[in-house]
């Protein structure tokens, strides 16, 4: 039997990405997300937790997400849990799981003072990485976004 490794998330973005490229000059996009959930206590006292996600995003997904997405901004976010240990400057080992994005949907409306020189968008504009689209296509136009 295989296994399947899926992730969907809706939430609010923490803070603007961050763009980085690869040497090749593949671009990288890393964003935290926030999802919420809140329920009753058995006192009756309304309680809150926000857990807090790092969504990469590569490719076309990484220059959608550095033209569309800013802190705040409410977006779906599909893909696979990634883990990954290295060892830092002081030699302790460290370890991080994240969020490697193969599909975005932006929801809600843009935030107030969104950035001017970009195109109003459709409330749910999609975007997504297809499985056989290799991940050093970094011959992206504006014809190739969806919206």
């Amino acid at each position: 039997m295989s296994s399947l490794n899926k992730i969907m998330l809706i939430g609010h973005l923490g803070r603007d990405p961050e763009v980085r490229y690869t040497p090749d000059g593949a671009p990288v996009a890393t964003f935290s997300l926030a999802t919420s959930e809140s329920w009753t206590d058995k006192n009756g006292s309304r309680q809150e937790h926000t857990e807090w996600h790092t969504i990469v995003a590569w490719n076309r997904l990484a220059d959608l997400a550095k033209r569309f997405l800013s802190k705040g901004r409410q977006v779906y976010v599909e893909g696979r849990i990634r883990s990954r240990e290295w060892n830092d400057r002081d030699g302790n080992k460290r370890r991080t799981t994240e969020v490697i994005a193969t599909q975005m949907v932006l929801l809600g409306s843009r935030p107030q003072g969104a950035e001017a020189g970009v195109q109003p968008m459709e409330p749910s504009a999609r975007a997504s990485l297809e499985p056989d689209q290799p991940f050093g296509d970094a011959g992206i136009t504006d014809s190739d976004i969806p919206f």
